[in-house]
């Protein structure tokens, strides 16, 4: 009898990676977590990862035919790092890889956007998973959450645009169905939320469910950046003011059933997720 392969979690304590993990493990399936401290996860196998430490990559790899992967934080050119593992990976057996992108990010765009491209040549099995902005950047350890809980503040160059926030317990459900279901998705998944809001109505919405008043400040897109450049190197800080620049234009001011379809559930709302974690 074949031992089933495992599945490999890049990114295992981040806030998709840990959430996939968890649904994995709970659904039964063998899991590597992998982070660069191998941090134990309930129900998995701690494995060391390192983008940029190639000696990491073999033992991860090991036993593993499907991979989870989620992009080095912060780089802007990804692909240098990432499409050697990825050869290496399909070398040592890996047969499914799932990609986590983002909606405003399209096939050979910028960043991950060319690893979205590579993906499918590589592997015969792929998704690229392309989610819009977390709910839960409104309350973990984003920007926006500490800048709400400590200022009563959020500060964007989306203006009045709207986004359709997603739940990311939402994205792991997706991503565990694109790892797992017995044919692979084969194409990009667009992966949002229930409703589309700005900047403004989430500030409401935090306000109406906690009772502290939060307020949106609109920033220019050169504001923006450089108060990002505090956090991040200039080049993702531009990157990422310009995402914010492209909401303002209505970029992502969409919904889409993905969620829906693939889980066989509706996604969750915003109101709902705030309810329960703040």
């Amino acid at each position: 009898m074949t031992t089933p392969g495992a599945t490999l979690v890049i990114g295992a304590t981040g806030t998709t990676g840990s959430r996939t993990v968890a649904q994995l493990s709970a659904a039964g399936h063998r899991v590597k977590a992998a982070s660069r401290r191998a941090v134990g996860v309930p129900g998995a196998e701690a494995v060391a990862f390192d983008w940029y430490e190639p000696a990491t990559h073999a033992a991860a790899l090991d036993g593993a035919d499907r991979v989870y992967l989620v992009p080095p934080v912060g780089d802007a050119d990804p692909v240098a790092v990432m499409l050697p593992f990825l050869r290496q990976a399909r070398a040592a057996g890996v047969r499914r890889a799932v990609l986590l992108s983002s909606s405003a990010i399209p096939e050979g765009g910028p960043a991950v956007g060319a690893v979205h491209q590579a993906l499918p040549l590589l592997f015969a099995q792929w998704a690229v998973l392309r989610p819009s902005w977390f709910m839960q950047n409104f309350t973990g350890t984003h920007a926006h959450a500490v800048s709400i809980r400590e200022d009563g503040a959020l500060w964007t160059a989306a203006g009045s645009g709207r986004v359709g926030f997603v739940d990311v317990e939402d994205i792991a459900a997706v991503a565990v169905h694109a790892l797992t279901d017995e044919h692979a998705p084969d194409t990009d998944l667009v992966l949002t939320g229930p409703e589309a809001l700005s900047y403004d109505d989430i500030a409401a919405t935090v306000t109406q469910v906690t009772g502290r008043p939060v307020q949106h400040h609109r920033l220019s897109y050169e504001q923006m950046r450089d108060r990002l450049t505090a956090h991040v190197p200039l080049e993702f800080a531009s990157m990422l003011a310009g995402m914010d620049r492209a909401i303002a234009k209505g970029a992502e001011d969409r919904v889409t059933d993905t969620v829906q379809r693939l889980t066989g559930r509706p996604a969750r709302g915003f109101r709902a997720l705030l309810e329960r974690e703040m």
